[in-house]
This record gives C-alpha cells, sequence and structure tokens, in this order.
C-alpha cells in the first residue's frame, strides 16, 4: 500500500484518490466512506431510492458463469464475500464464532478445500500464523499463495492499532504487524470491502458489472447504517470497561471508549489470580461500565472479578446506586457469536444494543 511522504496512506482503484492520514483516523473516516464513485455510480444515486432498487436489481451473473470458490478463514470474511459476491460466490469458512481464531488446527479437510479455493479470505497480521502458512503449504494451490490474486488478507488495507516499537515472547501473544482484530471498525469494514470488490473483479472480469452493483448496494446501506450508528451510540462516548485481551480496541477507537485494565497478565496469557487480585483497586478508582469479554472467552476470571467488585465498591461508598457488581459483559465477537448476530450489520447493532443495555 503507497504512503506518502507525510505518512498517509494514498488509495486509489475505481474511486478517485483519497489520502487518509495514519495518525489521525476519526476525521478521515468521514471522507473515506464518501468517495467520489464513478461517473455511472453517481448517476444511480441521482435517482430515486425506488429506482435505485430497480437499477440495481436487473444486474445479474453472467448466464452460465461458475462461482468463485472462497475460502475465509473467519467468519467475518465470509459475511463479507457474500455480502459483496452474492450468488457468484460459494464460500467455506475455517472457523466458527466460538473457536479463537488465533488457534486452529490444520486439519486435512481444510487443506482440501483450501486445494480448490478460487480466493483465500484472512485477516492477515500473523493472527492465523499458527496454522494458515501450514494449510498453503500443503494445499499446493498456486493461485492463493502469497502475492497471488487469490490471496487476500484484509489487515493488508487498513491502519492497524498497537503496532509495537519492539518485540519478543516475554511480551506475550504480541502481534508484530499490530492489533489484528480490525473487523469490530465498520469504517475499516468498509475501506476492506472496496479491496475485496475489486479482487473479486480481478478474480472473475466477466462478471464486473455485478460485482460493482454488489458493492454499491453494500456501500449505500453502510453509509445508512454508520449514520444511525451514530447517533446510537452517542450515550456511550467516553465510557470505560475492563477487557480481557485487546479484542475490543477497534471497536473502542470507533466508539471513543476507555479501557480500564486488561484481565490478562500479558496478551494471550489466561488471568492468573494475583492479577486479577490487583485490579481491585481499580474498581474503587473508576467509573468502570463492566467487563467486556468475547462469547468464545472463558468467563472465569471476569465472573471472579464481577464477585469481588461488589463488595469492594460498598466499602468505599455511602451510596448504595455504586455498590452493584460490574456485570460480565460478553459480547458476540463476529458473525454467529449470539442469535442476534446473524450478519455483519446485526454482529455491531447486537454489540451496540448489549453495551447500552449496561450503562450503570
Amino acid at each position: 500500500m503507497p504512503i506518502n511522504s507525510n505518512g498517509s496512506i494514498l488509495r486509489s482503484g475505481r474511486t478517485k484518490a483519497l489520502v487518509l492520514p495514519v495518525k489521525s483516523l476519526a476525521r478521515p473516516f468521514k471522507s473515506l466512506v464518501l468517495p467520489l464513485l464513478t461517473t455511472g455510480s453517481l448517476l444511480l444515486q441521482a435517482l430515486p431510492a425506488q429506482a435505485q432498487l430497480a437499477a440495481l436489481s436487473q444486474i445479474s451473473p453472467k448466464p452460465g458463469s461458475e462461482p468463485l470458490q472462497v475460502f475465509a478463514c473467519e467468519p467475518e470474511w465470509k459475511a463479507l464475500a457474500q455480502d459483496l459476491g452474492g450468488e457468484q460466490v460459494k464460500v467455506f469458512t475455517a472457523t466458527n464464532a466460538f473457536q479463537d481464531p488465533h488457534f486452529i488446527e490444520a486439519r486435512p479437510s481444510l487443506i482440501v478445500k483450501m486445494r480448490r479455493a478460487d480466493l483465500v479470505a484472512c485477516t492477515g497480521a500473523d493472527l492465523e500464523i499458527g496454522w494458515l502458512p501450514l494449510l498453503l503449504m500443503r494445499s499446493t494451490n498456486a493461485q492463493v499463495q502469497t502475492g497471488k490474486p487469490g490471496h487476500f488478507m484484509a489487515a493488508d488495507f487498513v491502519p492497524k492499532l498497537e503496532i509495537p516499537h519492539q518485540h519478543d515472547r516475554s511480551m506475550g501473544d504480541i502481534h508484530a504487524d499490530g492489533n489484528p482484530h480490525i473487523h469490530l471498525d465498520p469504517r475499516r469494514l468498509m475501506m476492506i470491502a472496496e479491496q475485496l470488490s475489486q479482487r473479486l473483479v480481478q478474480l472473475d472480469p466477466d462478471n464486473a458489472a455485478y460485482y460493482q452493483h454488489q458493492h454499491q448496494v453494500f456501500f449505500k446501506q453502510w453509509r445508512q447504517q454508520l449514520s444511525q450508528w451514530k447517533q446510537q451510540t452517542r450515550a456511550l462516548k467516553g465510557q470505560a470497561y475492563f477487557v480481557q485481551h485487546r479484542n475490543w480496541s477497534y471497536l473502542f477507537d470507533w466508539l471513543k471508549l476507555e479501557e480500564v485494565a486488561d484481565l490478562e497478565p500479558k496478551p494471550g496469557i489466561p488471568p492468573s489470580s494475583s492479577h486479577l487480585a490487583s485490579l481491585l483497586d481499580k474498581v474503587e478508582g473508576s467509573q468502570a461500565q463492566g467487563i467486556m469479554i468475547a462469547n468464545y472467552q472463558n468467563p472465569q476470571g471476569a465472573r471472579w472479578l464481577s464477585r469481588q467488585s461488589e463488595s469492594r465498591k460498598s466499602e468505599s461508598s455511602d451510596h448504595h446506586d455504586h455498590d452493584k457488581a460490574l456485570p460480565v459483559i460478553e459480547l458476540p465477537f463476529t458473525v454467529g457469536g449470539s442469535d442476534q448476530a446473524t450478519s455483519l450489520i446485526s454482529l455491531y447493532q447486537d454489540i451496540i444494543d448489549r453495551l447500552l443495555a449496561v450503562r450503570l
């Protein structure tokens, strides 16, 4: 990805060139998600809403064309590929919403699926470092290897948070390329969607018009959702939470939330009793709204801190309103992580609803 001399990312393609500063993301994202689309798209947007839908609904894949076989490492990329590829993609996902994507076994069945894939869509940034390279090697599928059009790593197309200045194993499970959990910021997801749409066009140029129209529908819907979520989440701005692992950094960046402390003593190291006990002092001095964990994580440490927080807060406060235990807030980490999170949009909506429901 080309970088300007001022430290900005220069983006180009089917849209006119856009410059996205890496250091400050709040202001540039507004211009990012409102790009100057091609002339055809601008004409489409000028039509009334019903006419737009009618025009788009007339665009279909080329008759007789085979769907692209997509191997998605995580459910969020399966959902995105289906949104952008529609009936012209057939997507398999290597993991489900109740698995930790760091730790997956490179099973023979996964090798077979990758061997047949036209496109591999994963997070990258070393999230799948423990199993994806082995799958790629054993699949012997030349078109999905690193550097080929069939190899798509989402993290390559967005600015990443928490890039370490130094990196060694004594620091825990630190990712040298930055925090990989990029899918929990819908602004970044829109950046990835544009790149993935272009990749589908590159792999299947006969259906370029279909993929472009799918992306236009996606873009229009997500622009509306971002506006709605901005209104819904105003009350969350500045709220503080305990977390378990650095899963939520991009969500915090988007919603302007604050982190009190991490239940893990080091990234990837399970909560220990001594570390949890040390966090009790932070309970007293913070205005934390709760303890945020992912649906696939062991809740034992969070529940212990929640129970202990009630007695500790009671000792330090004369106001009964502040005596409640910190709630454990279990959030779906990806699509399928809850009954409500059946799509990318409903994933974000369910997370927002759960955070709003536990405001103290």
